[in-house]
């Protein structure tokens, strides 16, 4: 049982790394972007206003109740 809780542990440990300079230019092209396209994302936060009567974290204050 230790030996199966060591090899996990190892496991785990062995896909933390770091990352250099001169690697995080690939991590800063558009495409690894969270929201890729601001039109689209404002439509989204939009259409979920409209259907749900509440803001999803934007600093947009309201209640569910419509009120806004």
């Amino acid at each position: 049982m230790f030996r199966v809780f060591l090899i996990c542990s190892l496991l785990t440990l062995s896909a933390c790394t770091t990352v250099q300079p001169w690697e995080k230019d690939l991590l800063a092209k558009p495409s690894m972007a969270l929201v890729t396209d601001e039109s689209e994302s404002f439509l989204d936060d939009h259409i979920y206003f409209s259907k749900e009567s509440a803001t999803g974290g934007q600093g947009i204050g309201g209640g569910g109740c419509g009120c806004n």
